[in-house]
């Protein structure tokens, strides 16, 4: 059951991520005029892509450790969530879509351009955003039972053939051509 979890964990947190992504990289507004290039959502809130790619390290983080330390991997990567859908609400404030078009087009002289949100791009931002955070939450609660990576390298793991006690014996096992540290 753990195993499950976890990977269902993963799956959900890396396709909030690259919705966040591919979100952001879609056109937010419609202009009505033509000619005129219409604001994505990076464009809008540079926050997004940054914090969806922080928290895709965050979930490979999360693989890496286990107790606290995935637990406090776990709180960034809700944090980034949050992030993501602060970028969201402030990307469309109109004042924010106005202040871009201005500042892209103000050798055209053109001063107020009619424009429109185009609606599918920033709800698809924003669901990635809400299952970024959703994953962070989980992970902070749920994270302690998953299993973590491999212990087979951790200090202590494998069982030494024959126990080392002091320097004596270390150094009569090699003179008998036995390596003490082989856990065969």
């Amino acid at each position: 059951m753990g195993h499950r979890e976890l990977w269902g964990w993963v799956g959900a947190t890396v396709l909030g991520c690259a919705l966040v992504l591919f979100g952001a990289g879609q056109a937010w507004a419609r202009i009505l005029e033509a000619g005129v290039t219409a604001p994505t959502g990076g464009g809008l809130s540079p926050v997004l892509t940054p914090v969806a790619l922080a928290a895709l390290a965050g979930v490979v983080a999360v693989l890496a450790t286990k107790g606290v330390g995935r637990r406090v991997v776990g709180a960034l990567i809700a944090l980034c969530g949050l992030g993501a859908a602060a970028g969201t609400w402030a990307a469309l404030a109109g004042d924010t879509v106005t202040g871009w078009l201005r500042e892209q087009n103000v050798l055209r002289g053109a001063a107020d351009l009619p424009w429109e949100i185009a609606p599918l791009w920033p709800a698809v931002t924003a669901a990635g955003a809400v299952l970024v955070t959703a994953g962070g939450i989980v992970a902070i609660v749920r994270g302690g039972r998953w299993a973590g990576m491999s212990a087979r390298y951790d200090r202590g793991a494998g069982k030494a053939r024959a126990e080392v006690k002091d320097d004596r014996a270390l150094w009569d096992a090699l003179d008998r051509g036995d390596d003490p540290t082989d856990s065969r």
